[in-house]
C-alpha cells in the first residue's frame, strides 16, 4: 500500500496482516483520485471515510491537503494503526471505533466527501443504508460527493442521488451528489 499524491507521495505503508480489510487497490485509488481531482480542490477539504480499515483512502487525502479527516471502522486494529500512521505523518484524521451505522445515525457534521468501503460481504440492504442515512441526516454538504466502493453484484445505480459510476476490474466506484435542483427550495 502505498500513497500516490501530495506531499507523501510514493510512501509505503505496512499495516499488520492479521487486520480484517481488503484494501483499495492503488490502481483503483489512483482512478479515484484522478476523477476527484477534477471535481476538488484538496486544501481545506472536510472528509469522512466510512468503514476506513488501514486509512489508505484517509492519507492519501492528508497527504493532498484535506484539512479535516474523520475516519470511521469497528476494528480495534484497524482504529490502532490509522492512529499511529496519522500520528507518524502528522495527519488531522480523527479516528473513530464505532459501528458505522451507529455512527451514521447519531452524528450531525457535515462533509465535502463521503467515501464508503463497506465489507464486500454486507447485504445489497446494507450498502443501501448507507446512501440512505448520510442523505437523511444531511451528511453531505452542498455540491459536495459519497463514493462507495462495492462489488458488480451491488447495483447502486437506482438510489436517489446517484450520479455516475466507474468500474475498475471487480470493483465498481458510485457517485452521489446534492444537485442544486435534487431540492428546490419553494
Amino acid at each position: 500500500m502505498r500513497i500516490i499524491s501530495g506531499k507523501y507521495k510514493g510512501r509505503r505503508l505496512n499495516p499488520p496482516k492479521n487486520l480484517p480489510v481488503r484494501p483499495t487497490t492503488d490502481m483503483s485509488k489512483e482512478s479515484l483520485f484522478n476523477i476527484l481531482n477534477n471535481h476538488f480542490d484538496f486544501e481545506g477539504l472536510k472528509v469522512l471515510d466510512l468503514f476506513a480499515g488501514t486509512g489508505n483512502l484517509s492519507y492519501e487525502f492528508g497527504s493532498r491537503g484535506a484539512d479535516s479527516i474523520t475516519a470511521v471502522d469497528g476494528d480495534f486494529g484497524c482504529i490502532k494503526f490509522i492512529k499511529q500512521t496519522a500520528t507518524e505523518f502528522d495527519f488531522n484524521i480523527s479516528a473513530i471505533k464505532s459501528d458505522v451505522y451507529k455512527f451514521l445515525k447519531a452524528h450531525k457534521a457535515s462533509y465535502d466527501i463521503i467515501v464508503a468501503d463497506p465489507p464486500y460481504n454486507s447485504t445489497q440492504k446494507e450498502f443501501e443504508e448507507v446512501v440512505s442515512l448520510v442523505f437523511e441526516n444531511n451528511l453531505l454538504q452542498e455540491n459536495g460527493m459519497m463514493i462507495i466502493e462495492h462489488s458488480k453484484h451491488t447495483p447502486l445505480n437506482h438510489m436517489p442521488h446517484f450520479s455516475f459510476d466507474k468500474k475498475y476490474g471487480g470493483s465498481i466506484f458510485s457517485f452521489f451528489e446534492i444537485i442544486q435542483n435534487d431540492n428546490p427550495k419553494e
